[in-house]
């Protein structure tokens, strides 16, 4: 697994950190909420075990930044402070558990590989999809055809991927905007079919099997 460990207790960091590296996990550490932010935008991680009392920004705050910019990473808070109050509002913060201190090891290595379980139940479905030759892999945000790497611009990913999970279903543009692009366009905007043309280009016109198809009036729809 990738862990961040966000603890500015550096005696317990290291105990910590060097815990979960014994077991060959990969472990980062940040002192403070700022650095933890910025590794969090930079980096993707299985687990993030979050000490609640920080020196800038605290714990619950960074929980509250991260599941507002739709990042689900799995969180396990740890605090001395284990009242029920307290318990409550890290999980109302979008925490996904929660640890008092102190704590054994062997319960903080448990605690971890169950949101790790968890996580990995509920991401793998849509992680990688292969449609013919095609593979998509949602995690690292690369596609390749045939073996071939295809470099797509991030909005160009976002179309690919939401045809390919919808694969063989009949997309309205309507549909289209409002699950891609998250805002209101004017329908009369060309904005699909231009991009619709890009994919085109990059997924199927190198390649004998063409998978996206416009379907007249009603709009696109990825299938074989």
């Amino acid at each position: 697994m990738k862990l961040l460990i966000v603890e500015d207790e550096p005696n317990l960091s290291s105990i910590i950190r060097k815990g979960f590296s014994e077991k060959n996990h990969d472990v980062s550490v940040a002192l403070d909420g700022t650095t933890a932010l910025e590794l969090l935008s930079n980096h993707d991680f299985d687990v993030v075990l979050l000490d609640v009392m920080l020196p800038d920004i605290n714990g619950i705050e960074i929980c509250r930044r991260l599941r507002a910019a739709k990042n689900f990473v799995p969180i396990l808070l740890l605090t001395a402070l284990g009242s029920s109050e307290n318990i409550i509002n890290g999980l109302n913060s979008g925490a996904d558990d929660y640890l008092v201190k102190p704590f054994k090891f062997l319960e903080l290595d448990a605690r971890v590989n169950a949101l790790s379980r968890r996580a990995g139940q509920i991401q793998k479905p849509h992680e990688i999809i292969n449609i013919a030759d095609l593979e998509i892999n949602s995690r690292t945000k690369s596609v390749t055809r045939n073996g071939d790497t295809i470099l797509l611009t991030a909005k160009e990913f976002k179309l690919l991927h939401y045809l390919a999970i919808n694969f063989e279903t009949i997309l309205s543009r309507e549909q289209l905007l409002d699950n891609v692009w998250d805002i209101n366009f004017e329908m009369n905007t060309n904005v699909i079919d231009v991009y619709i043309n890009y994919l085109r280009k990059k997924i199927d016109k190198p390649y004998d099997t063409k998978l996206i198809h416009t379907m007249k009036g009603l709009g696109y729809v990825m299938k074989q």
